[in-house]
């Protein structure tokens, strides 16, 4: 798949997640297989770019290519000025916000809110994209509710103003995350429109990405949550749909390796303070998916630590007895 004249490495992309695809995490993901990754949501206004959490989300230095960089919004000349503002920054591709379900989000109007309001989604988009002269893509939902599934005008409209590729997440506003997920818009879109289509929404698995890519003749898949604590999922995914081989997940070591090494990147990218503090969530998912639980006394002691030394301590002694139990036991 191409955006513009950027080639993508391959069909699985790894999705802008407020609050959790910061530099450190997209790192982690591009290391483990994603074809592309998209920062977390930056605001458009231009009083907030000074901010701290605007600064941590609009550092792009050392990020491979294409890089690319969501901005969300509802006033076409400041999501112009803000398109602009993060090309000169370093992005090669700005991506727009249009199905975020955020309620502090959407009461400003904003993310998937976006979508009741064709002619400003059509104002919006044409003046983004002849404001920069790098691509300028869109992540959209089905609609805004069950009843009014207007995604295929949507992207049609984004064809028409020049949007080079649209992500769809295949629930609407109103859904949420909750409930079956939807592919039939997705698939009415890709063959409404003929710039790349991307599909999202609960892709957990390789068997999952290739049924919904034949479903919807998508040119590529967007993975969110179900990568959360296994970046590894990218990878299975890219070999799945090349060859249609099962790539192992890596070994309990290597997974240790990974986990360790992207907390200490958190820690250095945020400071010690925050970066504790940000680090507890990835803690929490790597957890979910490693093979003994932690007690419940030393997920307390790891979850309230403040010491960022303590905190990889603490993590790094979980994972080694459990290597060493393990090899005890396979041995």
């Amino acid at each position: 798949m191409k955006i513009g004249s950027y080639q993508i490495a391959n069909p699985v992309i790894a999705a802008p997640m407020a609050g959790v695809s910061d530099k450190p995490y997209r790192h982690v993901c591009r290391e483990h297989g994603a074809g592309m990754v998209v920062s977390e949501m930056v605001t458009s206004r231009a009083d907030l770019r000074h901010s701290a959490k605007t600064l941590f989300r609009s550092d792009l230095s050392g990020e491979p290519e294409p890089v690319v960089v969501q901005i969300v919004g509802t006033d076409p000349e400041n999501l112009a000025a803000a398109a602009r503002y993060n090309v000169e920054k370093g992005a090669q591709i700005i991506d727009i916000n249009m199905g975020c379900p955020a309620k502090k989000v959407c009461k400003k109007a904003a993310g998937s809110a976006l979508l009741e309001n064709e002619p400003l989604v059509e104002q919006i988009l044409k003046t983004t994209v002849a404001a920069v002269d790098v691509p300028v893509t869109v992540k959209i939902r089905t609609g805004t509710n069950p009843q009014n599934r207007n995604g295929v005008r949507i992207a049609t409209i984004a064809e028409d103003a020049g949007v080079q590729a649209i992500t769809v997440h295949g629930r609407t506003r109103q859904c949420r995350f909750v409930g079956e997920i939807e592919y039939d818009t997705i698939a009415q879109i890709k063959n409404a429109v003929s710039i790349p289509v991307v599909a999202n929404g609960d892709i957990d698995s390789p068997e999952k990405a290739l049924q919904v890519m034949q479903y919807t003749n998508a040119d590529a898949v967007m993975v969110g949550r179900a990568a959360q604590g296994r970046p590894w999922l990218f990878a299975q995914i890219a070999a799945y749909l090349n060859d249609g081989k099962h790539l192992a997940k890596p070994n309990a070591a290597a997974r240790a390796t990974t986990i360790l090494a992207h907390l200490q990147e958190v820690h250095r990218f945020y400071g010690n303070r925050l970066g504790v503090k940000l680090a507890r969530k990835h803690i929490k998912w790597y957890l979910q998916h490693w093979e003994q639980p932690m007690d419940a006394l030393q997920r307390a002691e790891l979850t309230t630590t403040e010491d960022p030394f303590q905190q990889l301590s603490l993590l790094q002694q979980f994972l080694s007895h459990n290597l060493t139990t393990n090899s005890a036991l396979a041995a």
